[in-house]
This record gives C-alpha cells, sequence and structure tokens, in this order.
C-alpha cells in the first residue's frame, strides 16, 4: 500500500464535531485540516479526538472523562478518521518513557512516510 503523507483526510469535513473553542484556547487559532479538537458521540458516549499530523506522523488522542475509550470506540475513531487500508498502531512503552497526560486517553499512530510492516498473516488470525 502506498504511504500517504497526511492525517486520513481533510479534517475540515469533519467541523460538524469540531470544538473551535478548544483548539483557540489550547491553540490562539482553529484548527485546519489536518489538526483538531472534536467531540464526536457513539452510543451515548462523548468521544474526545486531538488530532495531529506533526513531526512525520498522523496522531490519534482519545479519551473520555471518566474511562478509557473501549476497543470498539478506539475503531469507530480510527475508522472515521483514517484511509481504508490503512495500518494505524497502538504502542505498549516501557514505564521510563511512558507520559501519562490524561487518565483515561489512548491513541493512533501511524508514520508518514514509511509502510508499517506487518507479521504474516497466519501470526495474527
Amino acid at each position: 500500500m502506498p504511504v500517504t503523507p497526511t492525517i486520513v483526510r481533510d479534517l475540515l469535513e469533519l467541523n460538524l464535531f469540531r470544538r473551535c473553542d478548544w483548539e483557540l484556547r489550547a491553540h490562539g487559532c482553529v484548527g485546519d485540516g489536518g489538526n483538531g479538537c472534536f467531540i464526536v458521540p457513539y452510543h451515548g458516549a462523548e468521544l474526545c479526538v486531538i488530532a495531529s499530523n506533526g513531526g512525520g506522523w498522523d496522531h490519534l488522542s482519545i479519551s473520555l472523562a471518566t474511562r478509557c475509550p473501549t476497543w470498539e470506540e478506539m475503531e469507530h475513531i480510527r475508522k472515521m478518521f483514517a484511509r481504508a487500508g490503512e495500518v494505524w498502531l497502538q504502542y505498549g512503552l516501557p514505564p521510563a518513557k511512558h507520559i501519562n497526560a490524561h487518565p483515561y486517553c489512548l491513541h493512533w499512530w501511524r508514520p508518514q512516510h514509511r509502510e508499517v510492516k506487518l507479521p504474516p498473516s497466519y501470526m495474527v488470525a
């Protein structure tokens, strides 16, 4: 699969969910087609999403106020923000490298300029 250099889609397409007030407060400007803050309703929950595309990585932070997102919620956001067929990653870091700015936040990552290597399909089936 070809490597694409920017986050899934033009995030301006998701302006229905965009929180311009958060963007202004946090960054002094409204987000753009590759960066922004969003609230996505999903099965009665409000998923807070911060999307960014700097430093050679596409990144999605997904959080809720009182609990971590479920796998179903994480997949919903990935499918909403990512191009079909893209491989996104979650990392398990050693404690010395773990930064926890929010206790109920999980992340999706995708390198922009290199292909993600996958294990053989028989290992993940």
